[in-house]
């Protein structure tokens, strides 16, 4: 064969091309050596195609063999061409005549070998499906590059071909508003500077959404990058927008869904139920009806589709467009149920690893649908860290209940979530709280109403809304008496008497501590008893009753072992035994145990605890190193108010 001079069958150059510095130098990288495959991957609408033809005309002159080009339509509308279809585009670019192709697929594929086997091509194989669709297209040449752009992974070609890949991932703000820019003018977009990075976010840096956003302005002149803003800020419309005739986000993700295994495709459509931003296997389980082991698998599917995204060891989020996309699909009309009561429950599991107890903080509800499968933890420090990481979730799967009417569920889910607020008391729960208390209301459940109404009311005393607190925290008490709730009787006690504290009645304060501490040794609730002694000890030193304060601080330690109290209420006791030794003159046992308890709450991570105690050595100590440790904990404490 006599090839023309010049062989080049790549697209145009792609206009409006902007930023993808790295993945460039990615992708040069990744051409570097023997005969490699560069395997470019992405979601639907990132860019991938474009990156890789700027990136081939940008490195033509490397390739004086020729430039090779095919779209395997991998997802299209129109359906693949067969692999003799490609083959023989590529033999008729190399100057082979048309009647000396051969007519099987397989003989074609060893001719194009031979023919690149001394040359130095580049092969761009556009929207491959599968590692199939690829193997036999690729040539032979040591010289020969090949590069290869897929919505999926394609794991199998990187196994038998030592694939090279570079992801590709939606745009930096800079680079979106730029692109805006390419389309729109620069003049019409920076007089709009606030409103095109909005307009970028709303688009989640996803070019082929922002391109269509644009081409919607370009064809409005007199219409503002603001109002543009505005409509697609309803979520409802958001895909709708985003489409422009045969071109769009919906279309583009309609395609890859289309493509889908059956079980990861009903996945996918039932992850579009989830309240939240992120999914768990036991989640993904509950919204498909199914098991773990089960879910975890489509979920992994949907990842090589790049449509999850897994954030970190059993945890997956989508895009915003794909997550919107899903909502639109069609799935059972239990699936947010379950999925709530997979967090009801989970939440009352966290609760009792992180505050074990005689009873937990609330019975389920009488329809409640039992998972298939529930994360368990081991013990406190696992529950804790699960709080942290799901609170986002956590609080919108309340408020979908909410607004589902689901009031059982809402509640419960907030409810669940105390051993974080009283770890994180000033981290803004009273929206959340408030939210709770009108659902428990809602639900007519006295008992649970009067266990918000304690928790809501701390809360607020700890805010300093002490005023505010006390109307909460005055029936509380009366609300769990009538429902016969000893143990939230006595815990709405405590809450009250640190309002009535705050507010100039230390002995009233230490009544209702006593009262508690009674009613929680008359149903051996020893938690609650120990949480009353460790408050009336407080108001003890209040009152500079050094004596009583320790004694009583003593009985509350001896009610339990080490391990059995929480680190929390360690840390308080153990400060409050410290400052009545040092009010009794004893100065040395008082640092001991005031110095015990600031290492105790520093290696927890309890910074209030640790304030507190170190508070109360800086008042005996001027020690530059207490100081230093002081205002570590103060600021990480102010941080998260």
């Amino acid at each position: 064969a006599l090839p023309p001079a010049t062989v080049d069958l790549l697209p145009r150059m792609p206009r409006g091309f902007h930023g993808r510095a790295g993945e460039l130098t990615a992708l040069s990288r990744a051409a570097a050596g023997e005969a490699p495959v560069c395997l470019v991957t992405g979601p639907a609408g990132v860019g991938k195609t474009a990156l890789v033809t700027h990136w081939a005309h940008r490195h033509r002159e490397q390739f004086p063999g020729g430039l090779l080009y095919a779209d395997l339509r991998g997802f299209s509308e129109t359906g693949e061409p067969t692999l003799l279809e490609v083959l023989r585009e590529f033999l008729l670019a190399l100057g082979v005549a048309p009647r000396r192709i051969p007519e099987s697929a397989g003989a074609a594929s060893a001719l194009f070998r031979s023919l690149s086997a001394d040359r130095q091509l580049l092969v761009v194989l556009d929207n491959a499906r599968a590692s199939e669709q690829v193997r036999e297209l690729l040539p032979g040449g040591a010289r020969c590059v090949t590069v290869v752009t897929s919505r999926y992974r394609l794991r199998g070609l990187i196994a038998s071909d030592a694939a090279r890949p570079v992801p590709v991932d939606v745009l930096e703000p800079a680079d979106s508003t730029a692109l805006l820019a390419a389309v729109l003018g620069t003049e019409r977009v920076f007089a709009e500077e606030v409103a095109a990075r909005r307009l970028a976010e709303l688009c989640g840096g996803l070019p082929l959404a922002l391109r269509v956003a644009a081409a919607r302005l370009a064809d409005q002149p007199e219409s503002s990058l603001s109002a543009m803003c505005g409509e697609l800020s309803d979520e409802s419309r958001r895909l709708s927008l985003l489409d422009v005739e045969d071109t769009g986000v919906r279309a583009a993700l309609r395609l890859t869904v289309r493509r889908l295994p059956a079980d990861a495709a009903r996945q996918f459509a039932h992850l579009g139920r989830h309240p939240g931003m992120y999914v768990d296997r036991y989640a993904a389980a509950a919204l498909a009806d199914t098991d773990p082991a089960t879910a975890e698998a489509a979920l992994d599917k949907l990842a090589a589709a790049h449509l999850v995204v897994r954030a970190g060891p059993d945890r997956w989020t989508m895009h915003d467009l794909v997550r919107l996309y899903a909502r639109g699909l069609r799935s059972g009309t239990d699936a947010l149920l379950r999925v709530l009561d997979l967090t009801v429950a989970t939440a009352l599991g966290a609760a009792d690893a992180a505050e074990p107890g005689d009873e937990s903080c609330f019975t389920l509800p009488a329809d409640f649908q039992q998972p298939r499968a529930t994360r368990e933890f081991a013990d406190r420090a696992q529950a804790m860290a699960w709080y942290a990481v799901e609170r986002d979730d956590l609080t919108l799967a309340a408020t979908a209940a909410d607004t589902a009417g689901l009031h059982g569920r809402t509640w419960r889910i907030i409810l669940g979530m105390w051993p974080q607020i009283v770890w994180r008391v000033r981290d803004g729960w009273t929206p959340l709280l408030r939210t709770a208390l009108e659902a428990a209301r809602a639900d007519g459940d006295a008992r649970a109403e009067s266990r918000v109404l304690a928790l809501l009311g701390w809360v607020l005393t700890e805010e300093g809304r002490v005023d505010e607190a006390l109307g909460h925290l005055e029936a509380a008490p009366l609300l769990a008496a009538r429902a016969r709730d000893t143990r939230g009787e006595a815990t709405a006690l405590i809450n009250l008497s640190l309002a009535q504290a705050a507010l100039g009645s230390p002995d009233e304060a230490a009544e209702g501590c006593a009262l508690a501490a009674e009613l929680a040794h008359s149903v051996g609730d020893r938690h609650t008893e120990r949480l009353a002694l460790c408050h009336l000890a407080r108001h003890r030193l209040d009152a500079r009753e050094w004596q009583a304060a320790h004694e009583t601080a003593l009985a509350a330690l001896d009610l339990d072992g080490p391990s059995e109290a929480s680190a929390a209420a360690r840390v308080l006791l153990l400060t409050a035994v410290g400052e009545a030794l040092l009010g009794m003159g004893d100065e040395t046992e008082g640092i001991r145990r005031l110095e015990n308890a600031a290492l105790e709450a520093e290696s927890c991570g309890y910074d209030d605890g640790a304030v507190r105690a170190l508070g109360a050595l800086l008042r005996v100590s001027a020690d530059a190193g207490l100081q230093a440790r002081y205002d570590t904990a103060m600021v990480r404490l102010m941080a998260r108010t």
